[in-house]
C-alpha cells in the first residue's frame, strides 16, 4: 500500500463487501442447516469469519472505514455476548493495529511537513511503525536533545478517504446494522463526520495534548506526553509506554482492572474541570498503564470544549434521578430542551427511563459488566419496551450530543474491564452539586 486506498468506487466496492458477505454467509449456513448440518456449530462459524472480515476491510481501508471499527469497539460490551464474542478480538485489534505504509511515504510526508532536512531534528528514527491508527502511524525515534519521541505520521490521503468512508457508512448503514446487533449505527457514523474535520490537522490536536499536559502536569495518577514539535500532517510527542488498556480488559487480575477503570474514571470526570476539554476518543487503544500506576491518555485530535465544566442541567438531571423527583425531573428536562415540545411524556416515565443510568452513583462501589451494559441498551432499544416508546418522546440537544457519547463510551470501556469502581466518590469530589441539597436549587435554575 503506497498509502490510503483513494478511488471512492474501490473503497465503496470493500465496504459494500460486509453486509454482502454477511448475507453469502448466512445464505450458505441455510444450506448446510438444510442437510443436517449442526446449527450452533454453523453459526459460529459465520460469526467467526464475518469478524475476520470485519477486521481485514476496515484495517486494510483505515480512514474513516478504520474510525468507525475503534467506535465499534467501545460499545462492543453492550452487544449481546452470543453475538460480540467472535467480534471481540478483531474489534480490539482495530485499536492500534493496521498495515503500515511504505518508508519512501513516511519521508515523503516528513520532508513536507518539517523540511527536507527532518533528519537533523533526530539522533535516531525506526523506520518501522510502532503503532498504526485511522488517519496515522506512529515511529519510535530519539530527538536531538536524546529525548526518546513518537512521531506520529498521517497517511497520504487520508482527508479524502475520511470523507468517502463516512459518506458511504452512512449510506449503507441500514446494510451494516447486522453486523453489530444491539447497536444503533446511523447515529455513530453522523456523529463520527461531524467531528472529522478537527483530527484531521495535527496542530489542533497538539495544541490540545499540551493543555492537558499542562493541566496533569505533576499528577500521580494520570501521565499526558508533552508535545516536542508539531505541523499539520505531522507531530513529535515524548515516548512513553506502558500496559495496554485492551491486554488489561483481556488478561488483567480483578485488582489490575479495578485500578484502571478507577483511573478511567477519574479522567474522565476530572478533565472538563481541570482542563475545560473532554478527550472524545475513550477506545481502549488510546489508553495505557503505566508501570509507576499511572494511566496514559494519548490521541486529543478529538475534544468537546467544556470551559464551563461538564455542563450542569446533566448533572442536575442525574441528581434528580438519584433522589427519585420525577416531577422535578420532568420540569428540568422541558426547560432545556430534552423533551419534544409537543410531547405528552409523564414525570414518572421520564424517571423509570433515566434512573437506571444513574445506578451506580447509589452505592460507594459499583460492579461494571458487560451484562450491566447490555440490560440497558435492552431496556431502551426494545421496541416492546416501555423505555423504548419514552426514549422516542425525548430530545439530546446538540450541545450535549458529544458529551453524552463519550461518557456513554467511557461506561461502555469500565463494563468491558469487568470492575468494581468507586464512581460515587469521584463524581462527588469532581461534582458536588449533584450531592449537596445546598446546591440544587441554584443548579436547576440556570
Amino acid at each position: 500500500m503506497t498509502d490510503i486506498p483513494r478511488r471512492t468506487a474501490a473503497r465503496t466496492a470493500k465496504l459494500a463487501s460486509l453486509p454482502l458477505g454477511v448475507a453469502g454467509r448466512a445464505a450458505a449456513g441455510w444450506g448446510k442447516r438444510l442437510v443436517g448440518g449442526d446449527g450452533d456449530e454453523i453459526s459460529a462459524q459465520l460469526m467467526a469469519k464475518s469478524a475476520e472480515q470485519l477486521f481485514a476491510v476496515l484495517g486494510e481501508l483505515k480512514g474513516g472505514a478504520m474510525k468507525f471499527g475503534q467506535a465499534l469497539s467501545v460499545f462492543e460490551a453492550a452487544i449481546p455476548d452470543e453475538y460480540a464474542a467472535p467480534f471481540r478480538e478483531s474489534l480490539v485489534k482495530l485499536q492500534s493495529a493496521a498495515p503500515p505504509m511504505p518508508a519512501a511515504d513516511v519521508h515523503r510526508m516528513l520532508s513536507e511537513q518539517f523540511g527536507r532536512g527532518w533528519r537533523e531534528r533526530f539522533r535516531e528514527f525506526d523506520e518501522t511503525p510502532a503503532a498504526a491508527a485511522s488517519i496515522g502511524q506512529v515511529h519510535r525515534a530519539v530527538w536531538r536533545d536524546g529525548r526518546d519521541v513518537a512521531v506520529k505520521v498521517q497517511y497520504p490521503g487520508a482527508e479524502e478517504a475520511l470523507r468517502s468512508d463516512l459518506r458511504q457508512l452512512s449510506r449503507m448503514s441500514r446494510l451494516m446494522q447486522p453486523l453489530v446487533p444491539g447497536l444503533e449505527i446511523k447515529p455513530l457514523i453522523a456523529e463520527l463526520r461531524e467531528r472529522m474535520e478537527e483530527e484531521l490537522d495535527y496542530r489542533d490536536e497538539a495544541a490540545h495534548q499540551r493543555t492537558f499536559a499542562a493541566a496533569y502536569e505533576g499528577d500521580d495518577k494520570i501521565k499526558v506526553p508533552r508535545v516536542v514539535a508539531s505541523a499539520p500532517r505531522a507531530m513529535v510527542t515524548e515516548w512513553v509506554t506502558g500496559n495496554r488498556l485492551s491486554d488489561v480488559i483481556r488478561g488483567g487480575d480483578q485488582a489490575e482492572r479495578d485500578r484502571a477503570a478507577a483511573l478511567l474514571a477519574e479522567f474522565h470526570y476530572s478533565a472538563p474541570a481541570r482542563v475545560g476539554l473532554l478527550h472524545a476518543d475513550p477506545h481502549p487503544g488510546n489508553f495505557q498503564v503505566l508501570d509507576d500506576g499511572r494511566l496514559m491518555v494519548i490521541d486529543y485530535g478529538a475534544v468537546a470544549r467544556l470551559p464551563e465544566g461538564l455542563p450542569r442541567p446533566l448533572s442536575v438531571m442525574v441528581r434528580l434521578a438519584l433522589e427519585d423527583k420525577p416531577a422535578e425531573l420532568l420540569a428540568l428536562l422541558r426547560d432545556h430542551g430534552f423533551v419534544r415540545p409537543d410531547s405528552p411524556l409523564g414525570a414518572a416515565e421520564a424517571v423509570a427511563y433515566l434512573a437506571p443510568f444513574a445506578e451506580p452513583l447509589h452505592t460507594d462501589t459499583f460492579h461494571f459488566d458487560r451484562r450491566w451494559l447490555q440490560r440497558q441498551a435492552e431496556r431502551v432499544g426494545d421496541l416492546r419496551s416501555p423505555d423504548f416508546r419514552t426514549g422516542r418522546e425525548l430530545n439530546l440537544p446538540p450541545q450535549y450530543l458529544l458529551v453524552h457519547r463519550v461518557t456513554m463510551g467511557t461506561l461502555g470501556v469500565l463494563c468491558q474491564l469487568d470492575a468494581d469502581v468507586p464512581l460515587r466518590g469521584i463524581v462527588r469530589y469532581w461534582q458536588p452539586w449533584i450531592f449537596d441539597a445546598e446546591d440544587e436549587s441554584a443548579g436547576r435554575h440556570l
